[in-house]
């Protein structure tokens, strides 16, 4: 496994040098939301492994958070309890602890993301659900076009589905996760037709692949794509994106339940 950092982060990022401001721009959506409350169907106790600030917990269910960086547990809200510091390879709880198991853009994190799914399926009894991304489909995006590395870096961080699947056993239904146009998780996608937002570095920095290239890719990035959307490029190619209400892109729902 990996080391952790000093502030307890446990995968390929510290979230100590990175993670400030994260829950600005990571806001849940309340769509993506619906779609993971209704995957975890009647459960009433769910533990939620890689918690980060508490996006996606519902209030209304008794929501149990593992999170290993300080720095991410220190941005929860008052409302949330406060998140246990463990990481998902080494769950502290009991077998079947727990109704339904959860995750939330973290298993790219995870040292071993195979045992950490384990882990998930050992403490609940019933559905196990991960929101990830489809390491296949990532370049689809535009952004690829202005700055490859950010996303072949994402492509080589998510681990693959059938992976994912195979690791939760049981029956697993993969399900397209549509991105709203106006979506208030700002990871790179939930830009698709709100390019100048990623000009923002800040809203660069809440997503965690940028952390991967140096300033010198990112400003040339910013420099291309400000270029392109003062001079009509960027609208030429891609400019119907600002009126899609939703992009089917990489982000998909995994949900498993136990043979």
């Amino acid at each position: 496994m990996n080391a952790r950092a000093d502030d307890g982060s446990a995968g390929d990022v510290d979230y100590g040098a990175i993670g400030a401001g994260y829950a600005d721009h990571r806001r849940p959506d309340p769509r993506i939301a619906a779609l993971i409350h209704q995957a975890l169907g009647t459960a009433r106790t769910v533990v939620n492994v890689g918690a980060g600030a508490g996006s996606y917990e519902a209030v209304s269910l008794d929501v149990t958070a593992v999170e290993p960086s300080a720095a991410m547990r220190a941005q929860r809200p008052p409302h949330l309890a406060p998140a246990i510091d463990a990481v998902a390879e080494r769950l502290p709880f009991a077998d079947d602890s727990f109704d339904a198991a959860m995750t939330t853009f973290s298993v790219h994190q995870w040292s071993d993301p195979a045992a950490g799914l384990r882990e998930l399926r050992r403490v609940a009894t019933g559905p196990v659900v991960v929101l990830t991304c489809d390491p296949q489909r990532v370049r689809d995006f535009w952004l690829h076009d202005y700055c490859p590395e950010v996303l072949d870096t994402e492509a080589r961080r998510y681990p693959e589905v059938d992976a994912l699947a195979a690791a939760l056993g049981g029956t697993v239904r993969v399900t397209p996760v549509p991105i709203p146009l106006d979506c208030s998780d700002g990871f790179n996608e939930a830009y698709y037709g709100r390019p100048e937002r990623l000009l923002d570095p800040a809203a660069r920095q809440a997503c965690s692949a940028w952390s991967f290239v140096d300033a010198p890719v990112r400003d040339r990035f910013a420099d291309a794509l400000r270029r392109d959307l003062a001079d009509g490029t960027w609208d030429a190619r891609h400019g119907a994106l600002r009126e899609r209400p939703s992009l089917e892109g990489s982000l998909v729902l995994l949900r498993a339940l136990p043979a």
